[in-house]
């Protein structure tokens, strides 16, 4: 994961402060030639063994905080935050996997529960078991992953729909994942792509967890019924869909959070709404890169994801639920971004071992 009306980070700007502790944020240029590996000492602060080097954060595309935190960061341990965006969650896991052994990052944030299992399996992160807020352990992976990746966020990806195109239509919305096969939504539904995009591959397991081994049937019908999907969400939502953009079609997969973010200045109501009976839950993980240059700088990072302050900001900055509950929500949140109580679940052992195949199968049905 990267979330509905998140703002892409398609570039880094330079940020430099002054005074002793100065440092700067940098767009990354893909050199790291000449960097030595940064190693803890016994008996020295892992702040002091920072201070002065470079730390690379690589992430998907729609990573975004307030630089005043990552300016706090810097202060606080001399260090040089780089971020490196690299696509989608799943070119982002791609990526990860084929520079294991001279990773591009020491750490990296945006690898999800749909493609955890991957990273884990081809030994993309090294061992580092973050202390999280208690909220979060329901969310930490199971086994060895979860000395591995820390849970920093969560959403759940569902159907959206546009409720002032229906109403201004006289149309009844659908409410269903049934109803987007009906032929009173042809044409009228927008996708990310599985093999592209994460939320797009959360609503092909929830597809498969709803049909099971009927679900490529459902998907030979959705592409039947006009379906048209998308490279990734920011195509889907801002391209695609009306409630975001300039699009033609009033259906979209996106997040619970979403409607918080279409919110009516006037009227203080939203114009869209998730199906919370379509949900697959999301959670987004960060880690230390195995092989990393830089691992104790890499630790610091996934700690200050951590930290309250980062989790409070994830709401309005990545529009995505922190995984400390104690931190507080904006207060459209309570009334908007209302989360599903029974999310479709695919277990972490069964996308292991299917994605490839499911993947597969479902690229052979969308391509006919």
């Amino acid at each position: 994961m990267n979330r509905a009306l998140r703002t892409t980070l398609a570039t880094i700007t330079a940020l430099t402060l002054t005074g002793a502790a100065s440092c700067t944020l940098l767009a990354d240029d893909g050199d790291d030639s000449g960097e030595t590996k940064i190693e803890a000492t016994d008996g020295v602060d892992p702040a002091d063994a920072i201070a002065g080097t470079t730390v690379t954060l690589v992430t998907h595309d729609s990573f975004n905080l307030p630089k005043k935190l990552i300016r706090q960061f810097q202060k606080d341990t001399g260090a040089t935050l780089k971020i490196r965006p690299s696509g989608d969650a799943g070119k982002l896991t791609n990526a990860l996997a084929l520079s294991q052994s001279n990773p591009i990052g020491d750490v990296a944030f945006g690898v999800d529960n749909t493609f955890a299992s991957r990273a884990v399996d081809e030994d993309v992160f090294a061992t580092y078991a973050a202390e999280l807020p208690g909220s979060a352990e329901k969310l930490r992976l199971d086994g060895d992953a979860g000395d591995k990746l820390a849970p920093i966020d969560q959403a759940s990806v569902c159907v959206n729909v546009d409720t002032a195109w229906f109403e201004k239509n006289d149309q009844e919305p659908p409410t269903s994942l049934d109803d987007l096969t009906d032929p009173a939504y042809k044409d009228l539904t927008v996708i990310p792509g599985a093999a592209t995009s994460s939320p797009g591959l959360a609503f092909l397991l929830a597809t498969i967890a709803e049909y099971g081994d009927d679900w490529p049937d459902y998907w030979t019908d959705l592409v039947g019924n006009g379906a048209e999907l998308t490279e990734g969400w920011t195509d889907a939502y801002y391209g695609g869909f009306t409630g975001g953009g300039d699009g033609d079609r009033p259906i979209v997969v996106s997040y619970d959070t979403s409607p918080a973010f279409t919110v009516d200045k006037k009227t203080g109501e939203t114009t869209t709404a998730a199906l919370l009976d379509t949900c697959f839950r999301q959670v987004e993980y960060a880690g230390v890169l195995e092989n990393a240059k830089n691992p104790v700088g890499g630790q610091a990072v996934v700690d200050w994801l951590l930290s309250p302050e980062v989790q409070a900001a994830l709401p309005d900055n990545m529009y995505v639920f922190p995984v400390d509950d104690s931190v507080a929500l904006p207060k459209e949140w309570a009334k908007f971004a209302q989360q599903p109580t029974e999310p479709y679940e695919v277990s972490a052992d069964d996308i292991s071992e299917h994605r490839a195949e499911w993947l597969t199968e479902w690229t052979d049905i969308v391509s006919r």
